[in-house]
C-alpha cells in the first residue's frame, strides 16, 4: 500500500510539473504591470485555482483593480467592473426584463454580472439588496431574472474590494456573505524600491501591454487537477484542530482567547483551508500538501470568519492576533 501511494504521488508530481507550466506565463505577464505585491498575485492565483471568490482590502492606489484586470486579460476571459454606490439597484447588477412595444413582450436584458471575472469595486458602499443579488451569483453560479434562471459563464470569479479608511455611509457586508469569500486579503504599501519602479513604469512613454497567454479551458482543467492533490490524514487533522480552536479555544489550552472570540470559523473554513492548501501546492509544483501550505493560507481564509467580542476590541485584539496565537499553539504534524 505504501509503495503504491509513493508511486501515485510521484506520477502526480510529474503530471503537475507538466500541467502547471502555464502559471509561469501568467506571472510573467502580470509582472509587466504589477510591481511587487507578491502576496496579492499569489492569492489571486490560489483563489482562481480553488474556484473561489476573493475580497481585497487596502487603501486606494495599491493596484487592486489593475491586478484583477490584468489577470482577466492574461486568461482571455470576459471582464466587468461594477462600481458599487449607495444608489445601485440589483437590476443594475444582474439585469432586468425590458418591455418592447414593437413585439408587445418582455425580453431579458442581462447585466454586467454575466461575465467571467467580476470586479465589485468598493462592495461595502451598496445596501443589502444589491449585496444579496451578488450573493446568489457567487454561491449558485446562476442568476434569476423574472421567472427564468440563467447560468453564469465558466470560469466565474468575483473579486470584491473595500476601502478600510472611509466607513461613513458604508454598509458592512453581512457575515453570510463574508463567509462565501474564499479569501480576505489585506494589501499593504509597496517598499521604497518597489514604489520607485512603479513611478518609472507609470511615467514611461508606453505602458506595457499584457497579452492573453492562457485559455479558460486550461484553468478549468487545472482546477480538476488541484482536487487530485494528496492530503494526508495528519494534515486534515491539523486543519480541523486550527478551525476547532477558533470555536473551542479552551480545548486547546487557549483559555485566554475565549473572552475575545464571539463566534468561530464555519465549516467552510475547513473546506477552504484544504482546497487553498491544495492550490498552493499546485503553484509550488507539488502533488501533496505540507503543513507550511496550510500555515501560508491560514490568515487569508480565517481573518473574516472569526467574530470578535467587545472585550477584544477594547483591548485592541485583532483576528490576526488570534490566528497567530492558534498557529503558535497547535502542534504541527
Amino acid at each position: 500500500m505504501t509503495v503504491t501511494l509513493g508511486t501515485d504521488i510521484r506520477e502526480l508530481n510529474e503530471k503537475i510539473q507538466k500541467e502547471s507550466q502555464f502559471l509561469d506565463l501568467i506571472q510573467t505577464e502580470i509582472g509587466k504591470v504589477i510591481i511587487g505585491q507578491k502576496n496579492l498575485v499569489e492569492s489571486l492565483l490560489i483563489a482562481l485555482l480553488s474556484d473561489g471568490h476573493i475580497l481585497l482590502e487596502g487603501v486606494p492606489g495599491l493596484a487592486k483593480t489593475l491586478a484583477i484586470k490584468t489577470l482577466a486579460r492574461t486568461i482571455d476571459v470576459g471582464f466587468s467592473r461594477i462600481q458599487f454606490t449607495p444608489d445601485l439597484l440589483p437590476a443594475d447588477l444582474i439585469g432586468t426584463m425590458v418591455y418592447s412595444p414593437k413585439s408587445e413582450s418582455f425580453t431579458v436584458k442581462k447585466g454586467p454580472v454575466f461575465n467571467n471575472f467580476i470586479l465589485a469595486d468598493e462592495i461595502n458602499r451598496s445596501p443589502a439588496k444589491v449585496q444579496s443579488a451578488l450573493l446568489e451569483a457567487m454561491q449558485e453560479r446562476q442568476v434569476t431574472i423574472g421567472d427564468n434562471t440563467y447560468k453564469l459563464p465558466e470560469p466565474f470569479m468575483v473579486l470584491a474590494t473595500q476601502n478600510p479608511i472611509e466607513q461613513e455611509g458604508t454598509y458592512p457586508l453581512p457575515e453570510a456573505q463574508m463567509d462565501r469569500f474564499i479569501f480576505k486579503v489585506i494589501i499593504t504599501y509597496p517598499t521604497k524600491e518597489e514604489e520607485q519602479r512603479i513611478i518609472k513604469l507609470n511615467v514611461a512613454p508606453n505602458f506595457p501591454e499584457v497579452k492573453p497567454v492562457v485559455s479558460p479551458d486550461t484553468i478549468i482543467k487545472a482546477r480538476q487537477l488541484v482536487k487530485e492533490i494528496y492530503v494526508d490524514e495528519k494534515i486534515e487533522k491539523y486543519i480541523l484542530d486550527i478551525v476547532f480552536a477558533t470555536r473551542f479555544p479552551e480545548d486547546y489550552k487557549l483559555e485566554k482567547l475565549k473572552d475575545y472570540i464571539q463566534y468561530g470559523a464555519s465549516p467552510r473554513a475547513s473546506i477552504y483551508l484544504t482546497l487553498t492548501s491544495k492550490a498552493l501546492a499546485f503553484i509550488r509544483r507539488r502533488g501533496y500538501v505540507i503543513p507550511e501550505d496550510v500555515r501560508t493560507v491560514c490568515h487569508n481564509v480565517l481573518r473574516h470568519r472569526i467574530g470578535l467580542t467587545y472585550e477584544a476590541e477594547a483591548e485592541n485584539i485583532t483576528t490576526e492576533n488570534i490566528i497567530n496565537e492558534i498557529l503558535n499553539t497547535i502542534e504541527v504534524p
